[in-house]
């Protein structure tokens, strides 16, 4: 008897695409003449697609319809496209284009979007209205409600935390401001952790799995923020610092409910509700919004007091010139801390030439070279080195008679430094003997 796979009986995903047409529910629109604003703001985005048109078809077979009659006082509408031969017609309230069965304003060169028309006010609002026409004479409609001004939400930063005792509790005020010219209609907020860990979690709060419990999304449909206004979000964040890291982060990111994240911003979906307190949010006046504030997102590093004492050990190397020589260059965390990534080894090759240095793979088979090279040295990033643990690097040299090289640990920046204690064995020679 034959089976067949199961998937065979499966449902086809391409019979199940159903024809259709998107467009934010909600746009922020730039007062006339005014280009501030949110700086990661979404481009206004519209989509169409007819599952019965084929998605390689170059044809202009379908037509899309923008229309704002109704608002002009508070909308227009702008094309874009090529001069030389134009798939939109219209004016600047009823533009008709042709378009493919699968059109995407993202990826189209002759795309319509909405703009603030003059005259209009923050908090003016209007519609705009977009109807889908395929090959066939059907017919899809959707709506987008634009509104003149934008909130422009910014969340209270922190200076670099520094010193901190290994495993203590970090707390961190929550505050969010609207320098906007229209209200915030509701919240949310992501809070990424990195290496620290959540004390309590938030039971308004989803916790996604693929983050580990290291990122909650807080959301808070009801929340009103007035241009100008603030909120304080209680009881404030408060994280385990780890036990072995020199230094850490932790992200703070926010934005209006309606108007979704940034342009750039990654939101994983789903998880659990936290099973502390309750986030609220408590209004604050304007005279207690001190403090410096970051439009969207604000990194905090965190430094531990704590130290990772990193030893790179000398070679000796016995031989006539051009005879050929391997040697192993080795760095050792001795601990206690654990700095990441962020070193660096620099290895000067005594006289001769490097016949053979570190590679790593670059694509399926082929390689490249590990460390980055020039002005005759070897600039090799070093991965993570837990306490205790030690990495090598290994040349092949021609030696070209006695002499000595060296080879030296550097930082990358400040923030990930190793804070060693101890920088005597962060040197050695390499040095060539007869």
């Amino acid at each position: 008897m034959l089976l067949l796979p199961l998937a065979a009986c499966g449902p086809d995903p391409v019979a199940d695409r159903k024809s259709s047409l998107t467009a934010p529910e909600v746009f922020y629109l730039r007062p006339q003449g005014d280009k501030a604003g949110p700086k990661d703001k979404v481009p206004f985005h519209v989509e169409a697609e007819d599952v019965g048109a084929s998605r390689t078809s170059p044809a202009r077979d379908h037509r899309l319809t923008v229309d704002v009659r109704g608002s002009e006082s508070v909308v227009r509408l702008r094309t874009a496209g090529s001069p030389k031969n134009p798939q939109c017609q219209g004016g600047t309230v009823r533009v008709t284009c042709k378009v493919r069965g699968n059109s995407d304003s993202w990826a189209d060169q002759d795309r319509v979007y909405p703009v603030a028309a003059k005259g209009s006010k923050p908090g003016d609002t209007g519609v705009v209205r977009f109807t889908f026409t395929m090959k066939n004479g059907k017919r899809m409609t959707t709506r987008t409600r634009v509104v003149v001004g934008e909130p422009v939400v910014k969340v209270r930063t922190l200076e670099v935390v520094d010193d901190v005792r290994p495993g203590a509790d970090v707390t961190v005020p929550l505050v969010v401001r609207n320098d906007g010219e229209v209200p915030v209609k509701g919240l949310a907020l992501k809070l990424v952790v990195g290496s620290l860990d959540f004390r309590q979690q938030y039971a308004n709060c989803l916790y996604p799995p693929q983050s580990q419990g290291h990122t909650a999304v807080c959301r808070f449909p009801g929340l009103r923020i007035p241009p100008g206004g603030a909120v304080v979000l209680n009881p404030a964040l408060r994280l385990r610092a780890p036990k072995t890291r020199t230094y850490t982060s932790f992200d703070l990111e926010a934005w209006p409910l309606d108007s979704g994240p940034g342009q750039y911003s990654a939101v994983p979906p789903g998880g659990d509700h936290g099973d502390g307190p309750a986030l609220k949010a408590e209004a604050m006046a304007a005279r207690d919004t001190d403090g410096t504030f970051a439009e969207g997102r604000a990194v905090t590093d965190v430094r531990l007091d704590i130290h990772a004492d990193y030893e790179v050990f000398g070679v000796e190397l016995h031989g006539s010139p051009g005879t050929e020589r391997s040697l192993r260059l080795k760095v050792r965390n001795n601990g206690p801390g654990n700095p990441g990534s962020g070193t660096r080894l620099v290895f000067t090759p005594p006289p001769g030439a490097v016949l053979k240095e570190p590679m790593e793979v670059a694509d399926e088979d082929s390689y490249e070279p590990h460390c980055d090279s020039g002005d005759g040295t070897y600039n090799c990033r070093l991965d993570e080195l837990g306490p205790g643990e030690s990495h090598d690097f290994e040349f092949t040299l021609r030696l070209d008679g006695p002499g000595e090289g060296s080879v030296t640990l550097l930082d990358a920046s400040p923030s990930t430094s190793r804070r060693d204690v101890n920088l005597g064995n962060d040197t050695a020679a390499v040095t060539v003997l007869p």
